[in-house]
């Protein structure tokens, strides 16, 4: 088989190895992440599971042997905490747990992407909104930085902010509370 062609000044430590493709595979797996995919240096690598068909191989560059990704079913999260303990304050940078307070008639917004929340435009600036404010659909709850992108979270419900789960700076999750609303009117 023939050698990899490398640009000039690549070594051999950029090359992505199974073991490497594995722990990505596993880290997107625990992280419930169902689709990945970057290109670096020639090489591309795209990663997609979930889908009822069949299970999605990883794309690779050429010169590799495509890995199929295991399917490996994704347990439901467990609370980290006893539901009482949970109506203490969080500490800053805590671990996410669910809510142990009724979410019964709050709209639950939820991160759409994994990345860093910010609470304000900048760090010097008022937060977008605060418990007890008045929110409107289209309105912007916060910023979720994603690979340098930053992205606008925009409130799906008019109502009062009740909660906000997420403290500026905070690493989210896909799928992580970040605010209960309190809806002004329910369909």
């Amino acid at each position: 088989m023939p050698e990899k062609q490398r640009p000039s000044g690549e070594t051999p430590e950029h090359d992505w190895r199974l073991k490497d493709i594995q722990k990505l595979i596993d880290l997107l797996v625990e992280r419930e992440i169902s689709e990945f995919e970057m290109e670096r240096d020639g090489f591309r690598i795209r990663i997609r599971r979930g889908e009822a068909h069949a299970p999605a191989p990883a794309v690779l560059a050429p010169s590799m042997l495509p890995v199929p990704l295991p399917v490996v079913p994704a347990p439901p999260p467990a609370p980290a905490e006893p539901a009482p303990a949970a109506a203490a304050p969080p500490l800053s940078g805590a671990e996410v747990t669910p809510p142990a307070e009724s979410t019964d008639g709050l709209y639950i917004i939820k991160s759409p992407i994994v990345g860093t929340f910010y609470a304000s435009p900048s760090p010097n600036a008022e937060p977008f909104v605060q418990p007890g404010d008045v929110v409107h659909i289209g309105q912007v709850l916060c910023i979720i930085e994603a690979m340098k992108l930053m992205n606008e979270i925009q409130s799906e419900a008019n109502g009062e902010v009740v909660r906000i789960y997420a403290e500026s700076g905070q690493p989210v999750e896909y799928g992580q509370s970040l605010f209960a609303i309190n809806p002004s009117h329910k369909k």
